[in-house]
This record gives structure tokens, C-alpha cells and sequence, in this order.
């Protein structure tokens, strides 16, 4: 269902936030719209992964010992 609802946040973001009939006027959604649904849409992909997101390494100086 997740993937149903984030389709249409994309489609209505893509798509002009007013359209009028006779006189052809088309109002885009605001910019500041736009990164925000593309934020929202990254976010919730980037929480689908597995793991944190967070790498540990083991460290060893090489050189002379």
C-alpha cells in the first residue's frame, strides 16, 4: 500500500498544483513543495534498508611495530 500512496505523492508533486479550463492558466507547485515531497520520498526509501547506516572498521597503523 506504501508503494501505492508514494506514486501519487510523486505523481501530484510532478504534476501542476492548479489548472484552469478556458483561459489555459497552469500554476506549478512551489519549489519549496517540491524538495520537501522529494525529501519525504527519500526518507522513507533510505528507511526501507537494512542495517542503521552506520559502518564500524577496525583500524590497524601499519608501518613499523
Amino acid at each position: 500500500m506504501t508503494d501505492g500512496l508514494d506514486a501519487a505523492i510523486q505523481e501530484n508533486a510532478a504534476g501542476p498544483k492548479k489548472a484552469a479550463g478556458d483561459s489555459m492558466s497552469v500554476e506549478q507547485h512551489d519549489l519549496a513543495d517540491q524538495i520537501a515531497a522529494d525529501r519525504y520520498l527519500e526518507s522513507k526509501q533510505a528507511s526501507r534498508r537494512k542495517g542503521l547506516g552506520v559502518k564500524t572498521v577496525k583500524l590497524s597503523p601499519g608501518g613499523t611495530a
